[in-house]
């Protein structure tokens, strides 16, 4: 798969250690940014992560942060992005059965380095159920194209 992978200053080491396993998983990687533990704002980096895996560029997108909280709000402003805050195994796999999320948010400074891990491989591997649940997410994309 193509993941698109973003943080901020908060989830940058986390960021950083994710990409090697998501390469050693057999992913192709595209960072995003930060490069550095330096302050900086997270939404334009959430903003081209959603926007890559829209846009087609990436198969699933990953946005880290301190706890995961804005950087899974400022993914979700963007028109067809699912993201999915998940700091454990079950929410990672009902946000792919259930809610076919499409980015994953998690907090560097909640989950450590071996959790990450798994919960990460676990997302990469969970189909859609699709089913009932696929009406739900038609509701979703109907009320971005209102709005």
């Amino acid at each position: 798969m193509r993941i698109a992978i973003g943080a901020d200053h908060a989830g940058f080491l986390l960021k950083e250690h994710l990409k090697g396993t998501l390469e050693r998983l057999g992913h192709a990687v595209a960072d995003h940014g930060t490069t550095s533990e330096e302050s900086t704002d997270y939404p334009p980096i959430c903003f081209a992560v959603a926007r890559a895996v829209v846009e087609g560029r990436a198969d699933r997108g990953i946005v880290v942060g301190g706890s995961g909280q804005g950087e899974q709000m400022a993914a979700n402003k963007i028109a067809g992005a699912r993201a999915a805050l998940c700091h454990d195994l079950l929410t990672a796999r009902l946000s792919r059965q259930h809610n076919d999320a499409n980015v994953l948010s998690m907090g560097g400074r909640i989950v450590a380095f071996g959790l990450a891990d798994e919960i990460v491989a676990l997302w990469l591997e969970t189909p859609f159920d699709g089913g009932r649940h696929q009406r739900r997410i038609d509701q979703i994309t109907a009320a971005e194209r209102r709005n």
